[in-house]
């Protein structure tokens, strides 16, 4: 049987966005303009156009604006040194300015997955109508805490092991059919991952990672030291979080502490991973039109 492929979409307009005097980051506009304004960013090492099974789901009710956060995606790679949570801050603030400035404002929903989820919980500005965060790394003080530094520390090593060039995407999609952290993915899924996170080198001659490894394994260190700095009770906005499946052995970092559910519209997946949005992108889409039908966001 042939495995699904997904072709991503030419965007309806596409603006470079400067995050600083040498980085820019490419905003692209899809969906349905007259629809409510959904803002959507990734998880470390991968690429917007990645969680494309998913937003797809929203393009005929929902105007999407997408972007990759930096050294991702469609953006050039650029100094390691900025590569950090403070940066990225920042660099979704400048993001959200541009979005007002260039296509108008109006009452606009965060949707973010797994580390880039706690990038707008630590802005300084408060953009968003609601946000819907897909399962971020958020644990208090603690035991716990200590529990997530120790898996930080080990899938930065994870991560430094990985392979960095292929000889072509096709070879690096058959490794992702023996990783289990892609076990549960959509079909077409790796050959959608092989395209979106993968560049050729610079002779041409093989492709590799658009991120490179050394920068996700620095962003999984430096991110761990901002995680009890997220205070969900501070939030201003009306705010979902959507797990991972609590059963399941977590295959990237331990979620959500069960005592945040408390001060935030908490839902999870079953029989879903830290993938979630790959691999149940059904649900996940239905979780969001749920709450911004109960939010009164349509």
């Amino acid at each position: 049987m042939s495995e699904a492929v997904w072709e991503i979409p030419e965007p309806l307009s596409v603006c470079d966005v400067r995050l600083d005097g040498h980085t820019v980051t490419t905003l692209r506009q899809h969906g349905n303009v007259s629809g409510p304004r959904l803002v959507l960013s990734h998880g470390s090492g991968l690429a917007i156009d990645l969680y494309y099974p998913f937003w797809s789901l929203l393009a005929d009710k929902c105007e999407l604006m997408v972007y990759d956060l930096r050294n991702h995606g469609w953006n050039a790679v650029g100094a390691a040194k900025d590569h950090n949570i403070p940066t990225l801050v920042h660099d979704h603030d400048t993001v959200l300015d541009r979005i007002d400035s260039i296509y108008g404002n109006k009452p606009t929903v965060g949707i973010f997955h797994s580390l880039s989820a706690i990038v707008p919980l630590l802005s300084h500005t408060e953009p968003y109508s609601a946000l819907i965060l897909f399962d971020p790394p958020l644990r208090k003080p603690g035991a716990s805490q200590v529990e997530l530094h120790a898996a930080a520390e080990r899938a930065a090593k994870g991560i430094r092991r990985r392979g960095q060039r292929f000889k072509t995407r096709e070879e690096f999609a058959e490794v992702l059919r023996y990783t289990p952290a892609f076990a549960r993915v959509v079909p077409g899924l790796r050959r959608l991952m092989a395209q979106t996170t993968l560049r050729r080198t610079a002779g041409g001659e093989e492709y590799e990672l658009r991120c490179p490894r050394e920068y996700e394994a620095q962003l999984m260190e430096y991110a761990r030291s901002f995680f009890p700095l997220v205070d969900l009770k501070l939030l201003s906005c009306p705010a979902k979080i959507v797990g991972a499946d609590p059963t399941l052995p977590y295959s990237y970092l331990p979620s959500l502490d069960f005592s945040d559910v408390l001060d935030v519209d908490y839902d999870f997946i079953p029989e879903a991973t830290h993938l979630l949005l790959l691999e149940r992108p059904e649900e996940c889409a239905a979780a969001v039109f749920e709450f911004l039908n109960g939010n009164e966001l349509f």
